[in-house]
Formats: C-alpha cells, sequence, structure tokens
C-alpha cells in the first residue's frame, strides 16, 4: 500500500488514502509525528476527522497547534528533544496497547 499510493499519488497521500479507505466511524487513529508538521501524518489525521474516527496525536509541544485542532486528544510532550520526545511517546503507547489487549482478552 504505501508504495503504491506513494507512486500513483503523493508520499504525502500513503496514510491519509488508507484511511479514507479503511477508517469507520468510531474506529481510533493514532497520529505520531514528533514536529507535528509531517504532512503525511497530517493528512491521515484529516481525513479520520472526515470519517468520524476518534483522533488521538502524538507530537512534540513546540508546534502542537497544527495537530490539536483534528485531534480530540493530544500528548504534547513538553520538550524540544526528539529523542526524549519519541521516547515519552513508545512509553505511552505501549501502556496504551497494553490496556487494549488486556481488554480485549478479557485480562483486568
Amino acid at each position: 500500500m504505501l508504495t503504491s499510493i506513494a507512486n500513483d499519488a503523493a508520499f504525502d497521500d500513503v496514510f491519509g488514502r488508507q484511511v479514507q479507505a479503511l477508517g469507520r466511524p468510531g474506529y481510533v487513529l493514532i497520529g505520531l509525528s514528533t514536529s507535528a508538521r509531517s504532512a503525511n501524518v497530517l493528512a491521515a489525521l484529516r481525513a479520520g476527522r472526515e470519517r468520524g474516527l476518534v483522533m488521538i496525536g502524538f507530537t512534540g509541544e513546540a508546534r502542537s497547534e497544527a495537530m490539536s485542532g483534528t485531534c480530540d486528544l493530544l500528548l504534547a510532550v513538553p520538550s524540544e528533544d526528539t529523542a526524549g520526545i519519541q521516547e515519552c511517546h513508545e512509553f505511552v503507547y505501549h501502556v496504551v496497547a497494553g490496556m487494549v489487549e488486556a481488554r480485549l482478552h478479557g485480562r483486568p
């Protein structure tokens, strides 16, 4: 999907086109962009908003306003350090994934 969309349309569309095709109201979309400027992530968030998805964004604090308008929940790590922002995102993402997995498999 990634290369076919990038080759046939544009790399900025690689995630948004998939959200348009597969996203359904009530689905959850998590968009990660340390800078909040990744055009392909922003396009996916816009597509998700149009399709009625629950929107969650992970970014750094510096330009979080670029994502805040499309996200229902935004984690904006208060840092300018790319590695530190990404480490925080990774931790939170794994916690959320563990909670979802536990819920799906009936574990407390």
